[in-house]
């Protein structure tokens, strides 16, 4: 009797990943601890802040739910709170475009062909390095009304004594005090726009000179447009900086005198972390990322007025 064949064995399928899952997965994998941070520390705090900013949050025991209350007060009782947004509106509207001008002034000038260049640049990248409360302390002396090297040398130059003027001790000029000291750090950005200057053909001067045009001319019609895009991006960031200014004032004058340099973030500090008044600040917090947010969104739209990239097609 012959035996029966067996029965063939059906094993299901293993079901892989195809080249392009893997490279998914791996970059995920990749990107996960930047993800883990972000969620941490960035998206779950903004989250905590934007349901903080509809209770009276003070750390210690209250967290009722007030609704808008703490917006409503800002915009209607509070009058530190505007006195804050002049300040940095003022703040913001001179630094920028100073800061900008000093950059670019001094890449120009190192973009010359001249000897010692690399001594000069060292010279003026070193704002960037020099930072921290020492250097605020060392602007106080030069700022110093009666032995500061500003009025000493204002002096020399024949302002009377009497009309010196007080710096961080007179409302009047304590902002300017402050642009001016911006004005330092904004010079060690000359990096960005020496290499966009770098990057202008050399052949688009010569044809300016064949027309005529000036070197002011040739500035303003060749260099400005091929390097507005960078021009573009430090005014961005320059004004979401300036909207964050505060911690300058906090070490010199404490946002005095008569609250003449108590600038947005400042208020925001000293109500979270003096006045434990977590709710409020946290309003505070979010009504500057919306006018950041809608600052951002009216320079994006002005840029398509007189900012050129390469290759664009209009």
């Amino acid at each position: 009797m012959s035996r029966a064949a067996p029965a063939p064995i059906f094993r299901p399928r293993r079901r892989g990943l195809n080249g392009r899952q893997r490279e998914a997965l791996w970059g995920y994998l990749f990107i996960a601890p930047w993800l883990i941070g972000f969620l941490a520390f960035v998206l779950g705090p903004m989250l905590f802040s934007l349901y903080t900013s509809f209770t009276n949050y003070d750390i210690t025991s209250r967290f009722d739910w007030v609704g808008v209350r703490n917006y409503v007060g800002l915009f209607t009782q509070d009058s530190r709170f505007w006195k804050a947004l002049g300040n940095t509106a003022y703040y913001a509207t001179f630094a920028v475009p100073l800061g900008i001008a000093t950059g670019l002034l001094i890449a120009t000038l190192l973009n010359q062909q001249v000897p010692g260049q690399r001594l000069f640049r060292t010279i003026f990248f070193l704002p960037k390095v020099l930072t921290g409360v020492a250097v605020l302390l060392l602007w106080l002396w030069v700022f110093n009304p009666q032995v500061g090297l500003i009025n000493t040398a204002l002096y020399r130059l024949g302002v009377n004594e009497n009309n010196l003027p007080l710096w961080f001790g007179d409302p009047v000029w304590s902002k300017p005090a402050l642009i001016i000291m911006s004005m330092w750090t904004a010079a060690g950005s000359f990096m960005f726009y020496l290499a966009a200057l770098k990057g202008v053909p050399r052949d688009l001067y010569e044809s300016a000179q064949i027309d005529g045009a000036s070197p002011v001319r040739q500035f303003w019609a060749v260099t400005v447009p091929l390097i507005s895009p960078v021009i573009f991006f430090k005014l961005i960031t320059g004004i979401s900086a300036a909207m964050q200014f505060w911690s300058e004032s906090l070490v010199l004058t404490k946002g005095g005198p008569s609250d003449s340099t108590l600038f947005y973030g400042l208020y925001i500090w000293q109500t979270a972390f003096t006045d434990l008044r977590m709710g409020y600040a946290s309003a505070m917090a979010w009504i500057l990322l919306l006018i950041t947010l809608a600052i951002t969104g009216v320079q994006l739209w002005l840029s398509k007025r007189w900012v050129h990239y390469e290759g664009e097609v209009r």
